[in-house]
């Protein structure tokens, strides 16, 4: 309590705020000055819910690009899409596989790949080329993209649909705290 506050009925410890967390620091913090910089309630809501959706996708190499070009086209903040999709990486990579076996299935491919593991596709990477990979895994990264579509639709409208009253309430509360005198 070192910070005093003097008021009329006299000087008084103000308590110190706690220290703030990793996940305060790292992730609420940048969504917080978004909003305070102009984007909307929604336009958040909406770039959180597709930077999910992208973030998921299971395929590699392409999300950055195509995550940014629906941000520019939409006109939300590419930095915020990019931030969800990133910080999902690791849920792809362990969503990657399971996405690969379903899609396999679904285009009638699934006993090739029922089983597969990230070490198999490395020894057959190795030992017979990469070409030899992406023929078994063409047809099931189709049929993933599929299920991938499928399933975004309806997350993206979700998070949507959940995170726009959450964000409306965190604009005014933050308008509630600016509007008060010190």
């Amino acid at each position: 309590m070192s910070i005093t506050s003097i008021s009329a009925t006299g000087v008084r410890a103000v308590p110190e705020p706690p220290p703030r967390t990793w996940v305060q620091r790292r992730l609420l913090d940048p969504f917080m000055s978004l909003l305070k910089a102009g984007l909307s309630p929604s336009g958040l809501a909406l770039t959180v819910g597709l930077g999910v959706a992208f973030g998921l996708a299971p395929t590699f190499g392409i999300t950055t690009i195509v995550s940014t070009a629906v941000a520019l086209r939409l006109r939300l903040n590419v930095a915020a899409i990019q931030l969800v999709c990133h910080l999902l990486s690791p849920v792809q990579l362990i969503l990657f596989l399971p996405f690969l076996r379903w899609g396999a299935t679904i285009l009638g491919h699934g006993e090739q790949v029922a089983n597969l593991t990230f070490e198999q596709i490395k020894q057959m990477a190795s030992a017979e080329g990469w070409g030899s990979v992406l023929h078994l895994l063409w047809r099931a990264e189709l049929g993933a993209l599929m299920l991938w579509v499928l399933a975004a639709v309806p997350v993206v409208a979700a998070l949507y649909i959940g995170l726009r009253p959450l964000f409306r309430k965190v604009v005014q509360r933050q308008e509630e705290a600016e509007a008060v005198p010190a």
